[in-house]
């Protein structure tokens, strides 16, 4: 699918406009995203003389998940966004669920990448594809996204956080880091607060201003521990003030009878409910990112 256009507009929306376009507004397909493990349309949504891009994800075009076999990825989807709107970060596009040209599904803002962002992403590298010897002898840095790099050597240098090895060709390993940069930080949290098993790089999305996305939260809020992402450079590490903040606020936000919490009764199951009551306070608690568990992959594959 070619890299979508840019659309103008006469003035930006946000908050319930935003919303409202997406819920209410005509869904035009332009086309499929290629390599997704689900069905992913490319689309533009039109109301009131306002139009953006956006995803269109139909429950018909679901993969079935042997571990989670209650509800569908759309709603999981939808439920990362209003976990996120409520943590007041922002970091899920807005997202609803919706009817479409293929039945129901979610409708997510298009995050389009910044110039910067786009130059640097455009042939996208993968662990094992050629960092060779020469880097290696150097101690380079080579970026595989902006945010996500291989370094050799065995510490993470100035401004990254190690997250494990990986190896990179003939017997070869480098040391895979992400970036330490407080948007990723905050990801973090909201991720061990969602479940999240599936934090890959090309979930990261940079948008206009700098403002960090993530998208693909269909595998999220499992009753059991699934845990599985890039972001585990903070392990173990006391949260920060702001984070400890804003899990208080999540606390209160998902007691019974709220409106959150009601929200999300629609939306997972009464298990996975309590489950994420359970995570949120087993965060307060601690005080800490949390660790790999050892029970289950801590990262996924492919990382990018």
């Amino acid at each position: 699918m070619p890299a979508p256009e840019r659309i103008p507009s006469r003035h930006l929306l946000s908050g319930d406009g935003l919303r409202t376009l997406l819920a209410e507004g005509e869904l035009t397909v332009l086309g499929q995203v290629r390599g997704a493990s689900n069905a992913v349309l490319h689309c533009t949504v039109s109301h009131a003389g306002e139009e953006r891009l956006c995803a269109y994800k139909p429950v018909a075009g679901e993969q079935p998940l042997w571990d989670f076999p209650d509800g569908t990825l759309a709603q999981r989807e939808a439920a990362a966004y209003e976990i996120s709107e409520a943590t007041g970060w922002g970091l899920v596009p807005p997202t609803v669920l919706r009817d479409g040209p293929y039945g129901r599904g979610t409708c997510q803002l298009w995050i389009e990448a910044d110039d910067a962002q786009e130059a640097d992403e455009a042939a996208p590298a993968a662990p094992g594809d050629g960092f060779g010897a020469a880097d290696e002898a150097a101690g380079a840095l080579r970026l595989l996204t902006p945010l996500l790099a291989l370094v050799a050597g065995e510490e993470a240098p100035k401004g990254w956080k190690a997250i494990g090895f990986a190896e990179v060709g003939q017997g070869r390993t480098a040391l895979l880091v992400h970036a330490d940069d407080p948007r990723l930080r905050r990801l973090a949290v909201l991720d061990a607060v969602l479940n999240n098993g599936d934090r890959k790089g090309g979930h990261l999305l940079s948008g206009p201003g700098g403002r960090l996305y993530g998208i693909d939260h269909g595998v999220t809020f499992n009753a059991e521990d699934k845990l599985r992402t890039l972001l585990w450079g903070w392990a173990g590490e006391p949260l920060t003030a702001e984070a400890a903040a804003v899990l208080d606020r999540l606390a209160a936000g998902l007691e019974p009878g709220t409106p959150l919490a009601t929200r999300m009764g629609e939306l997972i199951t009464s298990a996975e409910l309590d489950a994420l009551r359970a995570r949120v306070g087993a965060l307060r608690a601690s005080g800490r990112h949390p660790v790999p568990g050892g029970e289950w992959p801590a990262i996924p594959w492919p990382p990018v």
